[in-house]
C-alpha cells in the first residue's frame, strides 16, 4: 500500500493541554479517508497541523514530498457577509494581475465558470457570496480548493450547515472529482453514512488513534464505543450494521458543530 499522508507519533499541546496524544495513522495513497471522532477530539487540530497551521511535534510526512499541492475546504468560513463579493470575484481573486475594481480578465472568467460548472454551481458566479445558502457556499469553497489540481485534498465537515440532499450532492461531486483527477481525499466528518457510503479507510480518533483501516472493517461497535466514549449510544453511533451499503440519508447527529 502506497501512503500518502503519514502521521507519525504527532502530539499537539497548547497551553499546557495535550490536544492530541502520539497519532500515528497513514492515509493510502489515492484513497478517500475519513477522520471521526466526538468534538474536541483533536480532529481540526490534525487538520491543522497537516497545513502546517498548527505546532505539533512528530512527523507528518507526504508521499508528494515538502510542497504538495494541497486543497483545503475548512468548516466554517469566517468573514463579512455584509462586504460586496461575488462568487466571481472570490474565484478570480489572487489570481489575476490586476485589481478587481477593473474587472476580471477573460482568461480567469472562464477558468472560474468552467469549474463552477463542473460541480453543479455556475448559476452562483454572480451571486453575492454572502447572500449564499451553506450547501451554496460549501460548493464554492470547493470550487476555491480545485483551482490548483491538489494531490491531497482536505475537507473539514463539508455536510456541516447542509441539508440532507445537499450532503448527498456533495459527496457524489466529490467521489466524480477524485475518479477524474486522482487525489487523496482525507475528511472530518460527524456523519457516518457518509463515511460508509462514501469513504474506503477510517482512522478513529479521540486524543490518539483508536483504530484506523478499511472503513467496514473499522466500523465496529468495540472501536466505535472506545472512540466515542460516553457518546456512544447517545448519539445514535451505535449502529455500524444499519450504515453498511447506505446512502448518505442516515440521520446525523444534531449535536452543534465546531472546531476541535
Amino acid at each position: 500500500m502506497e501512503t500518502a499522508v503519514l502521521f507519525d507519533n504527532v502530539t499537539v499541546t497548547l497551553g499546557g493541554v495535550q490536544i492530541l496524544s502520539g497519532v500515528t495513522a497513514a492515509v493510502p495513497k489515492g484513497s478517500s479517508a475519513a477522520i471521526i471522532g466526538p468534538n474536541g477530539a483533536g480532529k481540526t487540530t490534525l487538520l491543522l497541523a497537516l497545513l502546517g497551521q498548527m505546532p505539533f511535534s512528530g512527523r507528518i510526512v507526504m508521499d508528494h514530498g515538502d510542497r504538495p499541492r494541497l486543497g483545503y475546504v475548512p468548516q466554517v468560513l469566517d468573514f463579512d457577509r455584509g462586504l460586496p463579493v461575488t462568487v466571481l470575484d472570490a474565484m478570480v481573486m489572487g489570481r489575476q494581475r490586476r485589481p478587481l475594481w477593473f474587472g476580471h480578465a477573460r482568461k480567469r472568467r472562464d477558468e472560474a465558470v468552467a469549474l463552477l460548472a463542473r460541480i453543479k454551481a455556475d448559476h452562483l458566479v454572480s451571486r453575492r457570496l454572502g447572500a449564499l445558502s451553506g450547501g451554496e457556499l460549501q460548493r464554492v469553497l470547493l470550487a476555491l480548493a480545485l483551482q490548483d489540481r491538489p494531490e491531497v485534498l482536505i475537507l473539514d465537515e463539508p455536510s456541516a450547515g447542509v441539508d440532507i440532499s445537499g450532503g448527498s450532492l456533495l459527496c457524489e461531486l466529490l467521489d466524480s472529482l477524485q475518479i477524474e483527477q486522482g487525489f487523496t481525499r482525507i475528511m472530518v466528518t460527524h456523519d457516518l453514512s457518509m463515511v460508509a457510503a462514501h469513504t474506503d479507510y477510517c482512522i478513529c480518533l479521540n486524543r490518539k488513534v483508536f483504530g484506523q483501516g478499511p472503513t467496514m472493517e473499522t466500523l465496529t461497535a468495540e472501536i466505535l464505543a472506545a472512540t466515542f466514549g460516553v457518546h456512544f449510544g447517545v448519539a445514535g453511533l451505535d449502529v455500524p450494521q444499519q450504515i453498511i451499503g447506505k446512502h448518505c440519508d442516515w440521520p446525523r447527529h444534531q449535536a452543534e458543530h465546531r472546531h476541535d
